[in-house]
């Protein structure tokens, strides 16, 4: 599920996700994507992962794998996002990275958990 954070304000959408992703969590950003957009700036988001790690969990991702219909997922805001922060654990970095490249011409930029205020500092300014 990906949760709204309290810093998500003019052109920054903050998330934090915290169980395995589907397309209704990318249709619950879509509106601020469009709001932001709307006002001829560009989209900054701050995408942080709970680790899950203390569980039995995969994390976010059934059997390793995204939970998401790519075939259903009409990205067309490629042009629209300016940077994106992701804050999680190292050994989601690469893989995240992968995930996220093929959305965005984006400026990217990962955190480990401990630095989520240098990740915050960063997609604000």
């Amino acid at each position: 599920m990906l949760q709204l954070l309290d810093f998500t304000q003019k052109n920054i959408i903050a998330t934090r996700a915290n169980d395995l992703l589907g397309i209704k969590d990318y249709e619950k950003i879509h509106p601020f994507i469009h709001n932001i957009i709307g006002t001829g700036k560009k989209v900054r988001w701050y995408f942080e992962m709970d680790d899950c790690s203390s569980s039995d969990s995969t994390g976010f991702w059934e059997d390793g794998i995204i939970e998401v219909n790519y075939g259903k997922m009409n990205f067309t805001h490629a042009e629209d996002i300016e940077k994106i922060a992701i804050v999680g654990a190292k050994k989601w970095e690469k893989w995240m990275h992968s995930i996220m490249k093929p959305f965005t011409k984006a400026s990217i930029m990962y955190f480990d958990l401990p630095d989520r205020e240098k990740a915050r500092e960063w997609i604000l300014n």
